[in-house]
């Protein structure tokens, strides 16, 4: 019996140490980059905005994105309406956006409103670069040039920091921009040192006109951000991480969007990883594999909430099983081995976020938002539609 009770908490032990493991490597790698020089500022950019039923919230981006520092010749911003039913496009335009009109009900979802775009941007043949931001943001005003620096160094695709314009809007966005601060920033500062792929993160994002050629945009899943940035990496083309730029979106502070918001995320990533996960591991073995391979990891290590509740279930099992044999306390301490790397790297995440005290003070939340999370895993839906998350007021 002792046996078995070793070979089943090994069995439990197994992905929550190598996962665990992962994320500490990369937060111990996460120091910041040193400040990258200024761009020559002769690139021109396409700005795309997709854009479904934004008619309250699409002014404020075209404000954000015409006060960029950049030439104002050098760049437009392009909204896509798709498949709208409110004013939108009208809206677009009073702000001083060129707009695109897209009507195809059987096509529905950001990757075919930003395959129509990009096909617009390619046909009029004026940009060197597109870049992509969502509907619900604020960026910072150095955008295009941190995306141009790089691309003047050899870059064809750039990631810039995905923040929470919202953060302390509640305790659910404050833990969000932990989050996203574990999982942008730490990782992709990371990341760029190591030479791999920060991946694409949905919004935020820059690719080439030469490398949209190249690598074609054809991500329609739900997670097409992911997608695409593994069709890079498929590619032998690794997204660079510009740190010092940032797109900061709305994030919902309420249960019942948020519910909505994080299916269709949770749903999306899980198609990936049933049909991406093998390609990227066969690829991992030839030339430029490692960028293949750590994307192969990045879509098999679970959501913090979810490695949460792996290491309770591992500590917790320890602990009933060790009156039975003391040999069984190495489980026990593996387990306590794996809380302390997640909780370094969620703390990082957490000094990188800015929300303060009360971010730390909202991480008592945690075991209750893993519960919340998966309940939500387990409920059945259907997320085959561009579901847009309900606004709520900024």
């Amino acid at each position: 019996m002792t046996t078995l009770a070793h070979l089943a908490l090994f069995m439990l032990a197994l992905p929550a140490t190598a996962m665990s493991s992962y994320l500490l490597l990369l937060t111990l790698l996460s120091r910041a980059a040193p400040p990258a020089s200024r761009s020559s500022r002769r690139l021109r950019f396409d700005v795309i905005v997709p854009a479904h039923d934004e008619a309250a919230i699409i002014a404020q981006v075209v404000t954000s994105l015409r006060a960029l520092d950049w030439p104002a010749r050098r760049f437009r911003v392009l909204v896509v309406a798709d498949n709208c039913t409110d004013s939108t496009a009208a809206r677009a335009r009073a702000a001083g956006a060129d707009v695109l009109e897209r009507h195809d009900a059987s096509r529905r979802g950001k990757g075919y409103a930003l395959e129509f775009a990009f096909q617009a941007s390619q046909a009029r043949a004026w940009a060197d670069a597109i870049v992509v931001v969502d509907a619900d943001s604020e960026v910072s005003t150095n955008l295009l040039d941190a995306f141009a620096t790089r691309i003047e160094g050899g870059a064809a695709a750039i990631q810039a920091h995905h923040g929470v314009l919202n953060a302390h809007a509640s305790w659910r966005t404050r833990l969000m921009a932990i989050a996203l601060g574990a999982f942008h920033r730490v990782r992709s500062r990371a990341r760029e040192r190591l030479g791999l792929s920060c991946g694409i993160r949905g919004n935020g994002w820059c690719v080439t006109n030469s490398l949209l050629r190249q690598v074609p945009y054809r991500a329609f899943s739900l997670a097409e951000d992911i997608e695409y940035g593994i069709d890079l990496g498929l590619a032998g083309l690794r997204v660079r991480y510009a740190d010092e730029a940032q797109v900061n979106a709305m994030m919902v502070s309420a249960e019942r969007a948020a519910r909505t918001q994080r299916r269709r995320w949770e749903d999306g990533r899980l198609q990936l990883i049933r049909s991406r996960t093998w390609p990227l591991l066969m690829a991992s073995r030839g030339a430029g594999g490692r960028v293949c391979l750590d994307l192969a990891l990045d879509l098999l290590v679970l959501p913090l909430s979810y490695l949460a509740a792996a290491i309770g279930v591992l500590i917790a099992a320890a602990g009933l099983a060790l009156p039975w044999s003391p040999s069984l306390a190495i489980w026990l301490w593996v387990g306590f081995g794996c809380a302390l790397g997640l909780l370094v790297h969620v703390l990082r995440g957490w000094q990188l976020s800015g929300v303060g005290w009360r971010g730390l003070v909202d991480l008592l939340r945690a075991p209750g938002f893993v519960l919340w999370k998966l309940l939500l895993m387990v409920r059945q839906h259907d997320s085959d539609k561009w579901v847009r998350t309900r606004r709520e007021p900024s």
